[in-house]
């Protein structure tokens, strides 16, 4: 399946993705998770014509896991203005090679993306064009030969985890573009939006939506 319904109601609607399936259309012409959940809708609800669904922030494509949509333009409009002002708290789980040499810690480094070969490099100093990200971590457990990680970013910048924990020689396992030595079989990376909080953006209740990890061997292992 490419996502399950966590939570629906007539302004929201949070589905866990799963990995393999874009949020947005790109070059590619697969159809996007946009697209999906808007005929899910329309067949649920026998809908004629347009259903309005609007992607409030985005996954890569490998990751799977928790994903805001708004089913109102004014749900979309707040909620877009509530990732600006860092008022929705998203955690994930990673599964990665290596030990952190300390088992908690923050991360703060300068990102820059190459858009031609689609891969962020990251520096620990200011750099002209850089992005300062941040994020925070903490060691879990071990998980057979690996380690597993909860991550709370402080900043959403594209491949920003990823790029972040290799930096530190922790690559996700399953992502070659960033150091892992192997793929997964499904050529996922095992990294999951395991949970987001935030306040409703109608009804002002406080809301925390958890996603079931994948049905693959390592996340079994978690």
């Amino acid at each position: 399946m490419a996502f399950s319904v966590i939570y629906e109601d007539n302004h929201l609607i949070i589905v866990n993705k799963a990995s393999g399936i874009l949020v947005q259309a790109d070059y590619t012409g697969d159809p996007p998770l946009s697209d999906l959940v808007k005929e899910y809708l329309k067949q649920k609800y026998d809908k004629q014509g347009n259903v309005y669904c609007g992607v409030v922030h985005r996954l890569d494509r490998p990751v799977s896991g928790v994903v805001i949509l708004a089913k109102t333009s004014k749900a979309l409009e707040r909620l877009n203005k509530m990732f600006q002002e860092h008022q929705i708290q998203k955690t994930y789980w990673a599964v990665v090679r290596d030990m952190p040499k300390n088992p908690e810690g923050k991360l703060v480094h300068w990102l820059i993306k190459n858009e031609e070969r689609n891969v962020v490099k990251a520096f620990d100093y200011e750099v002209k064009a850089g992005k300062r990200s941040e994020l925070d971590y903490r060691f879990l457990r071990k998980v057979g030969r690996f380690y597993l990680l909860e991550i709370k970013p402080l900043t959403g910048r594209p491949h920003q985890i990823r790029v972040q924990l290799a930096s530190m020689d922790c690559p996700i396992i399953g992502d070659l573009r960033y150091g892992s030595p192997f793929p997964n079989p499904d050529a996922s990376i095992c990294l999951h939006a395991k949970k987001v909080e935030f306040v409703h953006p109608v009804q002002k209740v406080d809301l925390i939506f958890e996603a079931n990890l994948p049905k693959e061997p390592t996340w079994d292992l978690c």
